[in-house]
C-alpha cells in the first residue's frame, strides 16, 4: 500500500462531498437550478415555529431541524445562537438560564410574528419534510457523517498511529469496493 493513500482517499471524499454540496444547493444546472434548503429569513421563523410548540435549548433546536430535514440540514451553533440572540433583540424570544444552558421561549411578539408567516411556515415545513429522494439518500448521507466523524476523533488532532491509519485506509477500500458492485 502506498504510504500517503489514506490521505488520496480523505482527499477524494472531501472532493465528493464539495460537488454534492454545490449540486445540493445550486440543482445539477448550476446556481438558481434547484431551491435552497432554507431561503433568506426561513431559519428565524422555523426556529421561532419550534420554540412556539416547546421552549427549547440551542442543542435541541439543531436537533430538531436536523430531524425535520431527514439529517440533510443541521445547523451549526454559528448560526443558531446568532438567530437565537437576534430574536431575543426583537423581542421575539426570552432567554431563562438554568445552569450552564439558556431555555428560549417564545414571547407574544413572537406569536404574532409568526402568525404573520404562517402560510410561509407551512410551506417551509412541507418542503423540508418532503424533498425530492429524501427518504431513500439521507440515510447514506447520515452513514458518511458518522464516518467522517469517526475518524476525525481516531485519526485527527494528534500523531495519527500509523497502523491505525492503514487500518481505517484498508477498511474504507473494502467499502469503496463492495459500493461499487452494487
Amino acid at each position: 500500500m502506498r504510504p500517503n493513500h489514506f490521505f488520496e482517499v480523505m482527499e477524494a471524499l472531501r472532493h465528493r462531498r464539495r460537488f454534492m454540496h454545490h449540486e445540493h444547493r445550486h440543482g445539477r444546472h448550476g446556481p438558481g437550478g434547484g431551491r435552497r434548503l432554507l431561503e433568506h429569513g426561513d431559519l428565524r421563523v422555523l426556529v421561532l415555529h419550534l420554540i412556539n410548540e416547546a421552549p427549547r435549548h440551542g442543542y435541541e433546536l439543531i436537533k430538531a431541524i436536523e430531524d425535520l430535514t431527514g439529517g440533510a440540514y443541521a445547523p451549526s451553533p454559528g448560526v443558531i445562537y446568532p438567530t437565537l440572540t437576534m430574536l431575543e433583540e426583537l423581542g421575539h424570544v426570552t432567554a431563562e438560564t438554568e445552569g450552564t444552558k439558556r431555555l428560549f421561549s417564545i414571547t407574544p411578539a413572537g406569536v404574532q410574528t409568526l402568525e404573520a408567516s404562517r402560510a410561509a411556515v407551512e410551506a417551509m415545513l412541507a418542503r423540508l419534510s418532503s424533498g425530492p429522494g429524501r427518504d431513500a439518500v439521507m440515510p447514506v448521507r447520515r452513514a458518511m457523517e458518522n464516518l467522517k466523524t469517526a475518524l476525525r476523533m481516531k485519526l485527527g488532532g494528534r500523531a495519527a498511529d500509523p497502523e491505525a491509519m492503514r487500518k481505517a485506509t484498508d477498511m474504507i477500500d473494502e467499502l469503496v469496493r463492495k459500493i461499487e458492485a452494487l
